[in-house]
């Protein structure tokens, strides 16, 4: 058994017997520590030794790695870069007996990624005593025996190797035996009593002794045996094994029962003195789990499992004992073949998840370590990822590899990957593990709104109400939350001058665009506007779109009528000529309509008339006709009254009356000389006389402009009235404009047209060419001047009467 408690002394000398680091070419370094030092020992200040930065050692993570389940034996001072140790380190209980013990550790730093190997050559110390395998060895000698006979004793056996282990016997005073040393060919001690005086079975017929084992520490401890000889008759020889050593291989997956080896001893006694049995010598307890021995035919089986990794070589130590006692030994060596019966590990030492979609290939996102128990090719491993992911290891130091990008990411395409790397080793047949590694690809900013359609059209009737939405926009935005949220806004821009935020409105959050004002038709037609779309990202991304808006007319203006005046107050009125045939044109009433399309198409009706079988009017052009040739019998005063309807749904009107006289001179008209007399006596005799003298100035004006229209007639087979009526600028409405040529104004007549102011003498005509006093392209309406400037005088002198 092992002492617990070591002298003080021991203790000194224990530290002491620790060695100086020792550089290996590979960056390995070495320590000689001794066994059984206490915990928080400190081994040697590793930074130091290596050349490291001790203010670094925390920063860099450093840390002691074991392969597979091992302890940790040690440990690092990351404030002061000491290895110390960590736990008990017993070398008999790691390499039993075998010349070198040493530990293997490795120091493992990142950024940048370093290992060095740490091997501690454990140093054996004096703390075992050696040990008998029995308390007390029974001998029997015959008495027959001579003197100088040669009986091996019981070997110690002392768990510490070299100079600790046992190097000397004592065995006590007596008359018989004298002990003799003797060094066996494996440089373990053994003993044999030497018979120095025959024995006597009559006169005494046992002998006891004891035998001290020695070993060769300092201090020197040592074990005890008892010793009984008995003696008896004559049994002259001992077993002999068939050989001194016996060395076999053995794969380490052999099952259980499988036979090593049989050991062979043969004895020249014969009977009971031939009969020889076989037993381990002195074996631990470990091994009698492994291996078990027949001790009737020798044969030494598999009892236990086999780990070439935890154990490569097995000594065995065989006695064969015959029936009176005699021992002879024999060694067996067994070598365990190593099999591939380990698959490699993968081990994830560092992680790093997410990884930003932006991240340059050859990003290191991750840090793997591969173990294999196995050696020589069985060890021997490589690993693969999979091909449709764009990472790829990267081989690092021993054992590690770098797990990193081999291309951009894109989380809008693939969001995280579950990467599957697999380890394969080289042996036969080869074993394979695999590991599942899990990243999610962090979101970037670098996608823009994208609207869903290239421009917008949003139609609008007219009269709209304030508020009312229009349209709305969409866009989306592959990004991740505050990335990939929208927010709209119309950007800043005048419409004739007046800022579009006047006209429109959009919800930021959801797009839709509300008109904030009532459109008018008349006044603005359509106009566009530029929506941006932006994102929440860090710096925000954002994109536009044009929406154009598109006002519908409605049927909102009633037609106005520009000829002949609808307000009743004029006294304008046309001269039929008499002599007037079917279908001649006598005069047209004119209107516009401020509304587009059909809504401006206008109809005209004759809703009332003097006689209603002698005049029509053009339903799309206005123009009235005579259905009939006039006769003597017709009256000369005819009214008509007109209706101009538009075309939009629930139609709209106005009505107009003509006052048309058929004569050929005004001076006929008796009804006009009395409404002249009539008026003119309520007025002033002072306004009365101006009145005349202004009428009878341009009166012979008049009278020369009618003498040399009436010249043109007579030179005409038939009456046609191809003038043009003027129509004064004061009548078009501010706001009218044609639309898509679908205006009233547009007519290829000329009309000769007949005006009187109340008096008897003052009919005349004017006969105008076909481009003066019509609409041009631009619907405008162009003054003819001579006309106007009569109109003008003629009004003038009509309010001075």
């Amino acid at each position: 058994m092992k002492k617990k408690g070591l002298p003080v002394r021991f203790e000194l000398l224990a530290f002491l017997f620790v060695s100086h680091m020792a550089h290996t070419a590979n960056g390995d370094v070495s320590y000689s520590i001794p066994e059984e030092m206490k915990r928080g020992s400190v081994i040697g200040n590793i930074a130091k030794d290596l050349g490291l930065d001790v203010n670094r050692l925390s920063t860099r993570k450093a840390r002691i790695d074991t392969e597979g389940n091992r302890k940790r034996f040690c440990e690092v001072n990351l404030n002061t870069g000491e290895l110390a140790v960590a736990e008990r380190i017993d070398r008999e209980a790691l390499c039993g007996k075998k010349a070198s013990c040493v530990i293997k550790q490795d120091l493992v730093l990142e950024n940048p990624l370093e290992s060095y190997r740490i091997n501690m050559n454990v140093q054996d110390i004096n703390d075992n005593s050696p040990l008998f395998k029995k308390d007390l060895i029974k001998l029997e000698i015959t008495e027959s025996t001579v003197k100088g006979a040669r009986f091996l004793l019981e070997e110690a056996h002392d768990a510490d190797i070299g100079t600790n282990s046992v190097k000397n016997y004592n065995l006590m005073q007596n008359e018989y035996f004298e002990l003799a040393v003797t060094a066996k060919t494996t440089g373990r001690m053994y003993g044999e009593l030497l018979l120095q005086r025959e024995l006597d079975r009559e006169q005494q017929q046992s002998v006891s002794l004891i035998l001290t084992a020695v070993d060769g520490g300092t201090p020197p401890r040592s074990g005890t045996v008892a010793i009984h000889v008995t003696v008896l008759d004559a049994n002259d020889n001992a077993p002999v094994f068939s050989q001194a050593v016996y060395k076999v291989s053995l794969p380490e997956n052999s099952p259980v029962d499988t036979v090593v080896v049989t050991v062979s001893a043969t004895d020249a006694d014969e009977g009971h003195n031939g009969e020889i049995t076989y037993e381990f010598e002195h074996v631990s307890e470990n091994d009698l789990t492994i291996f078990s021995l027949d001790s009737t035919n020798g044969k030494i089986s598999v009892r236990g499992s086999l780990d070439y990794e935890d154990n490569s070589l097995f000594e065995l130590p065989i006695q064969a004992t015959d029936g009176l006692g005699m021992v002879s030994y024999a060694t067996v060596f067994i070598e365990i073949i190593d099999v591939n019966d380990n698959a490699p590990m993968l081990l994830i030492k560092s992680l790093n998840s997410p990884v930003p979609e932006n991240a340059s290939p050859g990003t290191e996102v991750g840090i793997i370590n591969v173990q294999d128990r196995d050696s020589a090719n069985n060890g021997q491993v490589r690993c693969s990822i999979q091909q449709n992911a764009p990472f790829k290891l990267v081989p690092s130091i021993k054992n590690y590899y770098s797990l990193v990008t081999t291309g951009e990411l894109d989380r809008e395409l693939v969001s995280d990957y579950n990467i599957t790397i697999t380890a394969t080793d080289e042996g036969y047949p080869p074993l394979s593990s695999s590991k599942n590694i899990y990243f999610i690809v962090a979101d970037v900013n670098d996608n823009p709104p994208v609207f869903e359609e290239q421009n917008y059209r949003a139609h609008v009737q007219e009269n709209n109400k304030p508020g009312s939405s229009i349209c709305s926009v969409s866009a989306t935005d592959p990004d991740w939350r505050q990335n990939g949220t929208v927010v709209y806004s119309l950007s800043p821009s005048d419409v004739n001058g007046v800022p579009v935020s006047s006209f429109l409105s959009i919800n930021g959050d959801t797009g839709v665009i509300h008109a904030v004002k009532s459109f008018d038709f008349e006044q603005l037609k359509s106009f566009k506007v530029l929506v941006l779309a932006r994102d929440n990202g860090s710096p925000p991304l954002c994109s536009n779109v044009t929406v154009s808006v598109l006002i519908s007319d409605e049927n909102d203006n009633t037609p106005q009528i520009l000829y002949p005046s609808p307000d009743g107050n004029s006294y304008m009125t046309e001269m039929v000529p008499k002599a007037a045939q079917a279908g001649s044109l006598v005069s047209k009433v004119i209107a516009v309509d401020a509304d587009s399309g059909q809504n401006a198409w206008l109809t005209y009706h004759i809703i009332k008339a003097s006689d209603p079988g002698l005049f029509t009017i053009g339903v799309h052009s206005g123009e009235i006709r005579t259905q009939r040739d006039l006769s003597e019998s017709d009256s000369m005063k005819q009214n008509i009254i007109v209706s101009v309807r538009d075309n939009g749904q629930s139609s709209l009107s106005a009505t107009c009356a003509l006052y048309l006289l058929i004569s050929d001179n005004l001076a006929e008209v008796p009804e006009l000389k009395d409404m002249s007399h009539d008026e003119s006596s309520s007025k002033l005799t002072f306004y009365l006389i101006i009145a005349l003298v202004s009428v009878s100035t341009f009166f012979m004006t008049f009278i020369i402009i009618i003498l040399a229209v009436r010249f043109c007639r007579r030179r005409k087979p038939r009456l046609l009235f191809d003038g043009a009526v003027a129509i004064p600028s004061a009548y078009l409405p501010p706001n009218y404009a044609d639309v898509e040529g679908a205006g009233t104004l547009r007519s290829a007549y000329n009309y000769d047209a007949y005006l009187t102011t109340g008096s008897r003498t003052s009919d005349f005509k004017f006969v105008r060419s076909y481009n003066e006093g019509t609409l041009t392209a631009d619907m405008t309406l162009k003054k003819p001047h001579s006309v106007e400037n009569i109109l003008d005088g003629l009004c003038n002198e009509n309010s001075q009467v």
